[in-house]
């Protein structure tokens, strides 16, 4: 009987065994076509954005050092960056619908990369090849680490894929991992602010922490919203769910704040300052900010998450040597103040009040130095004025002027 029944038992088991083999391949090869999906538009995004912005660049530049009349929105260049500017900001939106969160982010370096590129070619500086070399061998060895890095994110990115339905959404958002992240976010958060505003704590970490604070939870909402944008295209309507506006408020308004920061960054540091250390700190937080909220790096193994780890570590290191290699820009000053002249004393300054020395070296504007002003350019001499004690019809000045001899 044992013997009879065994084939019949074998033959009913094997179809749910190949059933349940042949399930989850299928399920991994979808996942990853969503993860390369969402990383090809994420670097598409970003190389349309890189050349939009030097796009609107050379516009202004080339308006600026011609006798054009006309504004920079009248030019059909500025225009076509605008248009390339908001093609490339819907790819990367788009691509936070099927990639996780901590995959697109660090994919913001290809922008950097592009940048660099297109400066190394554009470049009107002709130099010698070994010249050359030396000048940008940082930003090809900050290209190449940049380029490895990206690979590594790609390849070894997280793998978690789940509908952004209203339910799941709203059921992350209410889970006690996210709610004290949230916690310990809006305190650093608000201290730094405190530090910020009222010590003037106009450090660059600290303007930069408090954008990738803001910005991690833009990354955030951006994914919700546009998750449930596509799957509501795909037949399953989310827009009638609240938690679609809180998001998309949320959104608009940390970015806006985001931008506020940005600017002011702007003004006090270089822009190589910027892009380098916010890159970093706006990377790391948001990863961490994915991982708590959609649970990117569940189910993933200790080497997976160790190789992407160093894919973040590698394109960290790229970006820093690309922007280390930038000339710092040195800001025009049109005008001097009086009291930083070379001899001249201020007017609430007592003793007698003196010409700049010619001999000195001081510039104004693009003048050069005058270090080489011949003797014969001495500071003049004034006679002396006799302080006159008011008499009978001579009216006596109000002031009086007092010898300069040029052992002062």
């Amino acid at each position: 009987m044992e013997g009879g029944n065994s084939p019949n038992l074998q033959l009913q088991q094997l179809p749910l065994a190949t059933a349940a083999v042949s399930v989850q391949p299928h399920t991994d090869s979808f996942s990853y076509k969503e993860n390369l999906i969402g990383a090809l538009l994420a670097i598409f995004g970003h190389l349309v954005i890189s050349i939009a912005l030097n796009l609107q660049k050379y516009s202004h530049i080339r308006l600026a050092g011609s006798k054009d009349p006309r504004a920079y929105f009248k030019t059909k260049t500025w225009w076509c960056g605008l248009f390339l500017l908001v093609l490339g900001e819907l790819g990367v939106f788009s691509s936070y619908a099927f990639a996780p969160l901590s995959l697109i982010v660090p994919l913001s370096a290809v922008s950097v990369i592009a940048s660099a590129i297109i400066g190394i070619i554009f470049i009107k500086e002709k130099w010698k090849p070994k010249d050359f070399l030396r000048r940008y061998v940082l930003s090809f060895v900050g290209c190449g680490l940049a380029v490895v890095g990206t690979y590594l994110l790609i390849t070894f990115g997280p793998n978690s894929h789940e509908k952004m339905t209203g339910e799941n959404i709203t059921r992350h958002l209410v889970s006690w991992p996210f709610l004290l992240y949230m916690l310990v976010e809006i305190v650093i958060f608000c201290l730094l602010l405190y530090f910020y505003k009222e010590k003037n704590a106009n450090y660059i970490v600290v303007i930069l922490l408090l954008v990738a604070l803001l910005g991690s939870m833009t990354v955030v909402t951006v994914k919700a919203v546009a998750g449930m944008i596509v799957v509501s295209i795909q037949g399953n309507l989310q827009l009638d769910y609240p938690i679609f506006y809180i998001m998309l408020v949320c959104m608009i308004a940390t970015a806006i704040f985001q931008a506020t920061f940005l600017a002011q960054a702007s003004q006090l540091y270089d822009s190589s300052q910027i892009a380098s250390i916010g890159y970093i700190l706006s990377t790391t937080v948001a990863i961490t900010a994915g991982a708590t909220f959609y649970l990117d790096f569940t189910g993933e193994d200790v080497l997976h998450i160790c190789m992407f780890a160093l894919g973040c570590l590698i394109a960290f290191l790229g970006v820093f040597l690309i922007t280390r290699n930038r000339k710092k820009s040195v800001p025009f000053e049109p005008y001097i103040s009086m009291d930083a002249m070379p001899g001249m004393l201020n007017m609430h300054d007592k003793g007698i009040a003196v010409q700049p020395d010619l001999k000195a070296s001081f510039s104004y504007g693009a003048l050069e130095n005058n270090d080489n002003m011949p003797e014969i350019y001495t500071p003049a001499t004034l006679p002396i004025v006799q302080e006159q004690h008011g008499s009978k019809g001579v009216s006596a000045p109000p002031y009086r002027v007092l010898e300069h001899s040029k052992k002062e």
